[in-house]
């Protein structure tokens, strides 16, 4: 938990790197974003432990960026730190997803506890189901059941382990030998198109109908997932 990573949506420059400084004291790691459109790139591009989310925000307001990131992530864990505290401000701030809510001004003390608390439920959650997730995919490596957008997805024993390969190894790109090596246990064999055939059905799997994009073709390379940028 020590070097929990943390990302704060606040627009308010001193308020954001007095949370920042006061994260960073106590063995956190702190990102800032001064703006709900920079909050959302951040959100759903990288991996955070925990997002500290203001409401009034300029280009996406809060409630709306919590909307927006639990479509694609359900358990990353969202605390609510604005100077809105009214009982229909709390109300609409755990309604758009939000796990916790505190009002400014606050003690940073309580702060620390509520971020600890959201961690430590957060970490069992990861650590019972070992997900793994990118975007709006989950892939539970316990049970072998993909979801994107929630939607349970079935795969073969062979594509599963193909996309968990890759999303083990997430904005890497992997080369097809390397490909053949970990997934067919076999030297690859230049003239074979098996990789691309199988990565061909994982796409109409897990990208052709859904948003973004999350596998890429790097030209004489091999291929990579991450999110489309």
């Amino acid at each position: 938990m020590e070097q929990a990573k943390i990302l704060i949506v606040e627009d308010e420059p001193k308020v954001a790197n007095f949370i920042k400084a006061g994260l960073e004291e106590n063995g956190f790691n702190a990102e800032l974003a001064f703006d709900g459109l920079i909050g959302k790139k951040m959100a759903l591009t990288q991996n955070y432990d925990l997002i500290i989310l203001d409401i009034n925000l300029p280009q996406i307001n809060g409630f709306e960026l919590c909307e927006i990131i639990r479509k694609f992530n359900t358990q990353l864990p969202i605390l609510m730190l604005t100077a809105l505290g009214s009982t229909d401000d709390v109300v609409q701030g755990f309604d758009s997803g939000a796990d916790d809510y505190l009002v400014k001004p606050f003690e940073f003390r309580e702060l620390l506890v509520r971020l600890r608390a959201l961690l430590k439920r957060g970490k069992f959650n990861e650590q019972s189901n070992n997900i793994i997730r990118v975007s709006n995919l989950e892939i539970n490596t316990d049970t072998k059941i993909v979801r994107r957008d929630n939607v349970r997805i079935d795969l073969t024993a062979k594509e599963y382990n193909l996309l968990e390969f890759l999303a083990r190894n997430q904005e890497k790109v992997i080369s097809r030998s390397v490909l053949a090596e970990k997934i067919w246990d076999i030297t690859f064999d230049t003239g074979s198109n098996v990789i691309d055939v199988y990565i061909n059905f994982l796409r109409k799997k897990i990208d052709r109908d859904y948003s973004p994009k999350l596998i890429h073709t790097m030209v004489g390379m091999g291929y990579v997932l991450k999110v489309e940028e």
